[in-house]
């Protein structure tokens, strides 16, 4: 089962992923409630097991409501809305799966593609690319473990452009929680559009939000009664929230 960040943990991984990018965070939280899973693991898992786990360590943290705000395109209006992590949960893992569980197969025409669903550490190098035909490219190339024409290994530049499109989409439909989709409707002007939620930034954003709100209690009852930051935080909120309410 998992389970959600302490207050402590919180902290912690707040401080040390301030500085690293996206990609990275993911990881570090998942590091710190799974601290017996190698990094070598987490990183073969695919996008959307990855955020399948940080989904379920989220709701552990925060509870299972969430809300979040779009501007619209078209009139710039600010809407916002709230959903809970079962809305955006498309399958539940129990556990990690092996690199070799992950593994698929489609015929495209007269070409067979052997590949996985993109990971972690292809997500890395492709964060680098400047441009966004190479970045497309090399993810597929990375993506794929074997291409055959008529039974016959083939290099996977030797497919032709137009069926790559359609292989990038079996890829895609394979790990269909990498890529969550709200449909909105403006009730100002009625324009309709789709986002893509990411719990990656979500989840981050909250815990910026929530480890500020903890250093600044700490820095109140630390200034008040010279107790450690440990002390304050092994306290429960409760009790903790009393005591502030005395000081302030």
């Amino acid at each position: 089962m998992m389970r959600g960040l302490s207050e402590a943990e919180l902290l912690h991984v707040w401080e040390v992923a301030l500085p690293q990018h996206p990609i990275e965070r993911a990881l570090t939280i998942l590091a710190t409630v799974l601290p017996e899973t190698r990094r070598d693991k987490l990183l073969a898992l695919s996008i959307g097991q990855r955020d399948t786990y940080l989904l379920t360590v989220r709701q552990a943290t925060f509870g299972a409501q969430l809300a979040s705000y779009a501007e619209c395109p078209a009139c710039l209006e600010r809407l916002e809305f709230a959903f809970t992590a079962a809305d955006v949960l498309v399958t539940e893992r129990s556990h990690l799966p092996d690199a070799d569980t992950q593994l698929y197969e489609a015929q495209i025409e007269d070409y067979t593609f052997r590949f996985r669903p993109p990971n972690s550490g292809d997500l890395v190098p492709i964060a680098r690319c400047l441009d966004q035909t190479m970045a497309y490219h090399l993810l597929l190339q990375r993506c794929m473990v074997q291409t055959l024409q008529e039974g016959e290994d083939i290099p996977l530049m030797a497919v032709p452009e137009t069926v790559l499109p359609k292989i990038a989409e079996c890829i895609g439909e394979c790990d269909p929680q990498a890529e969550v989709l709200f449909t909105l409707n403006c009730p100002v002007c009625g324009h309709m559009w789709s986002i893509c939620f990411d719990i990656v930034s979500f989840f981050w954003s909250e815990i910026c939000v929530q480890a500020k709100r903890l250093l600044r209690e700490v820095h109140l009852l630390a200034s008040a009664y010279g107790w450690s930051e440990a002390a304050i935080l092994s306290m429960s909120t409760a009790r903790r929230q009393f005591y502030l309410e005395m000081v302030v």
